[in-house]
């Protein structure tokens, strides 16, 4: 008997979940299904965005549904059209195998008269947003007033876009009797006030402590002056040359503005706001999804919704007024099962916020520094010596390689690998080689064992080691395996920063001798692990010196997180921390 099958599913379903690939129910799934199934009852369900709350109520309410009865059933309410889709979908799929079972999207932006069309020829279930399900009560589109099951999907998320009232209208319309079920990554007042209001004696199940992060996030600040929230951005972009991510802002216009930064300086940016039509939103959100824009700059409305698996950062520009906002936004990245990080950029007067948030989130942030010039051009320097060696050699080249090998000729091996390696470093160097320091004098604080100093600041040393992301690594499984290899406890290894074929991390100076003694010879699957001393303590780069003819790696598989962070671009050198010359070409749909 499968895990799914000991929950007590019809055959039905599990046909699907097997197309599906699924094997091992989520946590919230585990908890949410039985109770459920075997009951009729209300119920609130606490659990992070991206721990599979879908299948968790999905899968109950269409074992539930009775298909031969052409009356509405059951009724999904959810923030976004994105979302609304979604869930659609993923109903559609977990229903194949359940004749005459009809799912309906009602949501802003489509023909309501096709979509009051569709719930005319039988809808067991509408999954629909507030606004438009509100609008097609009003015009008498659809009767809600015999279902038995109402599910408040990111009933959080609902609430913080407005959506209070039109979900208690929509609600008395609905019948007394029927059972809710609630599902919200957050409890505010707000959610508890309509759990008290529409539900009787709900049972309570939460996935990790209430209101918290995800395990798998890892939650970093970094403080900058003012004028410098734009810079310090880039910088973080360019450590991270693998970057996919959610960058927020607070307004629509800083998203614009940001997003058309990014662009014109050539990265592959996109904006995502309120402003925007529904058409322009879809275009933005299908070239994200294919990671033809690796830095999206969004609005928290606009994002509600995004469900995208491989998001490695999510960048705070501007930190949110309510802290739950920080959770639903940090919630972007770490799913699936998958790390990630969120990033805070911040000045010294906010950095009361820092701590109210992690009294929320129950876990504590790592004070970092923005990465210097020379850090970013020698993580730059091994990115693009790991992208030409990764390269598939194109066979049409052959037909010029004659008359390429005849203008390189008079260059030995070692010459053509430093000018073909300077193309690129050079220009990361020209423009960062003069810049000024970003942090902030005293910005940070005195975290212990979280210091952001390396080196033998606060009893903390700074190590370069030879592996990273091409060996399979995150920072989550790096540190496990420093913990394991080493015998020490998890508090002991910290500050993990994991680049494509390198990474670095601190421990406390007591267990230095340990660390170095451990790594003097050590190998994994026959290739040298190298830990040294990093010689630039601040954490980007400028490690020690290592004996080059040991090879990094670990062997592992690499999780690869797809392509190269810009396009390129030619411009003048600009003023200010603008990017060095950059070519770029605009495509067709008008993204770049």
């Amino acid at each position: 008997m499968t895990k799914f099958e000991a929950l007590g599913l019809d055959k039905s379903l599990l046909d699907a979940i097997t197309d599906l690939g699924f094997e091992n129910p989520s946590e919230v799934q585990e908890k949410a299904i039985p109770i459920l199934l075997e009951n009729e009852t209300d119920l609130v369900a606490l659990a992070q965005t991206g721990t599979g709350k879908t299948a968790a109520f999905g899968f109950p309410l269409i074992q539930k549904i009775n298909s031969d009865s052409r009356t509405t059933q059951g009724l999904i309410l959810s923030p976004t059209r994105e979302l609304c889709l979604q869930i659609t979908n993923e109903l559609k799929l977990y229903s194949k195998y359940v004749k005459g079972l009809h799912t309906v999207a009602i949501y802003g932006g489509a023909s309501i008269s096709d979509q009051a069309h569709q719930i005319k020829r039988g809808a067991q279930i509408i999954v629909a947003t507030p606004g438009r399900m509100k609008d097609m009560i009003n015009r008498r589109m659809v009767d809600i007033s015999k279902i038995d099951y109402c599910i408040l999907d990111e009933a959080d998320e609902m609430l913080n876009m407005g959506f209070y009232e039109d979900i208690k209208d929509i609600l008395s319309n609905t019948p007394d009797e029927k059972f809710t079920w609630l599902f919200s990554a957050t409890m505010p007042r707000e959610v508890a006030t309509i759990a008290k209001k529409f539900m009787h004696k709900p049972q309570e199940i939460t996935v990790g402590a209430k209101n918290a992060g995800a395990s798998t996030v890892q939650h970093e600040y970094y403080v900058v002056g003012g004028r410098d929230r734009y810079p310090a951005l880039k910088r973080l972009a360019d450590a991270n040359p693998d970057i996919f991510s959610v960058v927020f802002c607070r307004t629509k216009r800083d998203t614009q503005k940001v997003a058309e930064k990014l662009i014109e300086d050539g990265y592959n940016a996109g904006a995502l706001h309120g402003d925007l039509s529904q058409n322009q939103r879809d275009l933005v959100m299908n070239a994200f999804r294919k990671k033809q824009i690796q830095m999206l700059v969004a609005t928290d409305v606009a994002a509600r919704g995004i469900d995208v698996d491989d998001i490695t950062h999510v960048i705070n520009y501007q930190l949110p007024d309510e802290i739950e906002t920080y959770t639903h936004r940090s919630g972007r990245t770490g799913r699936a099962g998958k790390s990630g990080i969120s990033m805070v950029i911040v000045t010294r007067s906010e950095m009361r916020k820092i701590k109210s948030i992690e009294g929320k989130i129950k876990q504590k942030f790592l004070t970092k520094k923005i990465p210097t010039g020379i850090e970013i051009c020698e993580i730059q320097l091994y990115h693009l010596a790991n992208k030409i060696k990764d390269t598939e050699v194109n066979s049409e080249v052959e037909n010029y390689l004659p008359a390429i090998s005849d203008v390189l000729k008079d260059l030995d091996r070692e010459a053509l690998i430093k000018k073909i390696v300077s193309v690129e470093f050079t220009r990361f160097y020209n423009y960062y080689n003069k810049t000024k320091d970003l942090n902030t004098v005293d910005g940070g604080r005195d975290r212990g064992d979280h210091g952001a100093d390396g080196g033998s600041n606060n009893g903390s040393v700074r190590y370069f080691i030879n592996v990273g992301e091409k060996d399979g690594y995150d920072w989550m499984s790096l540190k496990d395996f420093l913990k394991d290899t080493l015998s020490v406890g998890r508090d002991d290894v910290f500050k993990v920063d994991v680049k494509e074929s390198f990474s670095f991390f601190n421990s406390h100076e007591s267990i230095k001798e340990l660390i170095l003694q451990t790594f003097s010879e050590f190998k994994v699957d026959g290739r040298f692990i190298n830990v040294e001393v990093s010689k630039n303590p601040g954490g980007g780069g400028g490690r020690g010196r290592r004996d080059r003819n040991r090879g990094g790696g670990g062997g592992r598989d690499r999780d690869r997180r797809g392509g190269g962070r810009r396009k390129e671009k030619t411009s003048s050198r600009r003023s200010g921390d603008s990017k060095p010359g950059k070519r770029r070409s605009k495509r067709k749909d008008g993204f770049y």
